[in-house]
């Protein structure tokens, strides 16, 4: 890999960590078309360039979040986020350490890929048509069934953002609440995983130049804010349709590319 596709990549994560795309499902497509094949480990640093995004976006709410846990006040509204948050983590860290052979056996499939792709569309298709009363404050059980959407999305192609977001906005909560659950929900698992892949890619002495690993940290992470402040103005006014579309035409185009043999 050269410090062009490095950069093209990290591109591609920073805007699609944060749009309901799937930036695992694109990272995946774009090494195919480059011949590269996957990069587990710049994949790795790649997803921490969008997780230094999340923690600077919401900087304040996690040092309120810190201050009261510290206080082991759990009743004040960022004390009780964190129980939320915590919740929500733990589905996703079952269902991904449950599934971690099958979800990366699915980064070689471009068709299972593209359908994982088509499953995303049509979920936020369905999740903007659902007559779900929104507005109420977010509670255990939906952080729950959100955290459990996060976990499936760790298959390439179902897109995190957007199965958090659709779920969110399914059990009834509104626009931007859903949102913003959901990208703060990304920290605790993007930790949790970079800890757990960082530590299996120096058991198997995976080596990287250490100027592509830093350039795609750094371009993911600044191309990430522009793309999460972006998404999070959108999302607040306007429907999803547009990238439930894009979902399903990239996804059919990545099955019908590997039924071609072309990828």
């Amino acid at each position: 890999m050269d410090i062009l596709q490095a950069i093209v990549l990290a591109v591609l994560q920073g805007l699609t960590e944060w749009l309901p795309v799937s930036s695992s499902g694109h990272l995946a497509i774009a090494q195919q078309l480059m011949g590269t094949g996957p990069q587990v480990l710049f994949d790795i640093f790649l997803h921490f360039g969008t997780l230094i995004t999340a923690a600077v976006f919401f900087w304040k709410d996690l040092m309120e979040i810190l201050k009261s846990v510290l206080r082991l006040d759990f009743k004040s509204d960022h004390g009780r986020l964190f129980v939320l948050m915590a919740i929500a983590s733990v589905p996703t860290a079952i269902i991904g350490f449950a599934f971690k052979g099958f979800f990366e056996s699915m980064f070689s499939s471009m068709a299972m890929i593209g359908a994982a792709l088509v499953i995303t569309g049509a979920a936020l298709l369905l999740s903007e048509r659902m007559k779900a009363k929104a507005g109420g404050r977010i509670g255990a059980v939906q952080s729950f069934i959100v955290g459990i959407a996060q976990g499936i999305a760790v298959a390439p192609g179902i897109s995190r953002s957007g199965a958090t977001i659709s779920t969110g906005l399914a059990l009834g909560l509104d626009r931007e609440t859903a949102a913003r659950f959901s990208f703060l929900i990304l920290i605790p698992a993007v930790l949790g995983a970079t800890a757990f892949e960082l530590k299996d890619a120096m058991e198997t002495q995976q080596a990287f130049d250490p100027l592509l690993l830093a350039a795609g940290v750094a371009t993911s992470a600044m191309v990430g804010y522009i793309a999460m402040g972006a998404f999070l103005g959108f999302v607040k006014k306007e429907r999803l349709d547009i990238f439930a579309y894009y979902c399903l035409i990239i996804g059919a185009a990545a099955i019908a590319a590997s039924m071609a043999g072309l990828l």
